[in-house]
């Protein structure tokens, strides 16, 4: 049995997949093996050098422990040696029940930064946003450090109180208090909205399509008369695989809903819906951000190209890699999280990197269509320096005037601009129907780049101004 984890990034408390040996059958290689054997040895010198002569005594599990880290962390930003407890608590993770904040965190050049909060839990409710920094855990320094040895900071016992230190663009570093809880997860939160239901989904773990469907039976039960759904993934970190094709398939009537492929051209795995559209054609629209990951991006690019549902929002965040948790020695020497395939939508995409573009794009804020107009403010999986290419060629879409922006008279602060637009598509029945709006006014760097590169050569100095 082989179960995919399909996270955005390496998760402090969120989403994982049952914990299943994989056989992998090594390749034929040609290469000679001996300047392996030569760099083992290598290895070797340096730790025995280190074991000796280092100014104080070390811990050569902790320093083998540590390069297998760094090894198989070089490789993308997912891949990942868990040590047995590390292993242990992503197990505990799948069970979807578990000790913690509610973070999805990653590394980035040595810092670790949120991914995503997950709703309901002291992180969500403390205002920690997608893109904070993590800087320090009760007043101890974390950056540097591995995410597992910051996971190990954050975590302890449910009921103590942790202090972390965030870092903010725009604002100077200030400190959270929060409050550990035994984190129960649930996946599912809706509500109707007049003839329309509302479902949003924060994550992908072993509950998420059993609670879909439950939410949409009970949703249909109050109002027999409802005319169309909005599925919320934004800020959906992503989860596992069998989840994100079993709540895909809810809104279609079989074929395909992602396939991946490895190395191997040969090597193509096929995953396609079962069962038949619980909705019956009723009109969906998908919601979908920077902090729609993976499994999220399953979702919403199989319901985008199979035409079933329209995308609404700004393009999500471009994990299109398969993570295989590999245990070692039966899980006691911990495990390996390796990238072995990269997923694609029904009609062939391949979104590593690039994203799932929605065919209305809307910004939540008027300070994120800013970022979008401004590339390098932007958070996505090519934003990391080792990120997986695409093997397309395809390259994510650059900075840009976003289609739509909260007017002024907008409300941010009380409303949500994309659930309004979102209600809108389905109440004119499509994104082509919909009356749009004006583009937001041009930032400084869009009006820069209209107006083209500097000319070269000395010029005259501009004129002095009282």
């Amino acid at each position: 049995m082989r179960n995919y984890l399909l996270i955005a990034a390496s998760a402090f408390v969120l989403g994982a997949g049952a914990m299943a040996y994989v056989g992998q059958t090594a390749g034929a290689t040609t290469q000679p093996k001996a300047e392996t054997y030569r760099m083992l040895e290598l290895f070797g010198d340096v730790l025995d050098t280190v074991d000796r002569q280092y100014v104080s005594q070390v811990d050569n599990k902790k320093l083998i422990q540590a390069a297998l880290e760094g090894m198989v962390n070089s490789l993308d930003p997912h891949s990942d040696y868990l040590d047995p407890e590390a292993f242990n608590d992503l197990q505990d993770q799948t069970r979807g029940e578990y000790g913690g904040l509610g973070l999805e965190i990653t590394s980035e050049d040595g810092a670790v930064k949120v991914i995503s909060p997950i709703d309901g839990t002291p992180a969500a409710r403390a205002g920690i946003k997608p893109g904070d920094y993590i800087m320090a855990v009760n007043g101890q320094n974390v950056l540097g450090m591995s995410v597992s040895d910051a996971v190990k900071e954050m975590r302890g016992k449910p009921g103590e109180p942790v202090t972390l230190t965030i870092g903010r663009e725009k604002t100077d570093p200030f400190d959270v208090k929060l409050v550990r809880e035994v984190i129960q997860p649930k996946s599912v939160s809706y509500h109707l909205q007049g003839d329309y239901g509302y479902l949003r989904l924060s994550g992908f773990n072993e509950k998420a399509t059993d609670e879909t469907a439950a939410a949409i039976n009970d949703m249909k039960a109050k109002n027999p008369k409802m005319k169309g759904l909005i599925l919320d993934l934004r800020n959906n970190p992503g989860g596992l695989l069998d989840q994100a094709v079993g709540v895909a398939g809810l809104f279609l009537d079989g074929g395909e809903v992602v396939s991946q492929r490895g190395r191997d051209p040969s090597d193509i795995e096929r995953y396609n819906a079962k069962g038949h559209d619980v909705l019956n054609g009723l009109p969906l629209v998908v919601l979908v951000n920077a902090g729609s990951a993976s499994a999220s991006e399953i979702v919403a690019g199989a319901l985008q190209d199979r035409h079933r549902a329209q995308l609404v929002g700004v393009t999500s965040f471009g994990k299109g890699s398969v993570q295989t948790v590999i245990p070692l020695r039966g899980g006691l020497d911990g495990a390996v999280k390796l990238t072995t395939a990269r997923y694609y939508t029904p009609s062939g995409r391949s979104i590593q990197k690039t994203g799932i573009q929605p065919d209305l794009e809307v910004a939540e804020t008027r300070e994120e269509a800013q970022q979008i107009a401004n590339e390098a403010f932007q958070f996505t999986e090519a934003s990391f320096r080792n990120a997986l290419n695409t093997d397309d060629g395809q390259t994510r879409r650059g900075a840009h005037e976003p289609a739509e922006a909260p007017p002024p008279a907008f409300d941010q602060k009380t409303g949500d601009f994309q659930l309004a637009r979102a209600l809108d598509v389905l109440k004119y029945g499509s994104v082509e129907a919909t009356p749009k709006l004006p583009k937001p006014a041009a930032t400084l760097a869009q009006a820069a780049a209209k107006l083209g590169p500097p000319p070269k050569g000395p010029q005259p100095a501009p004129a002095a101004k009282p």
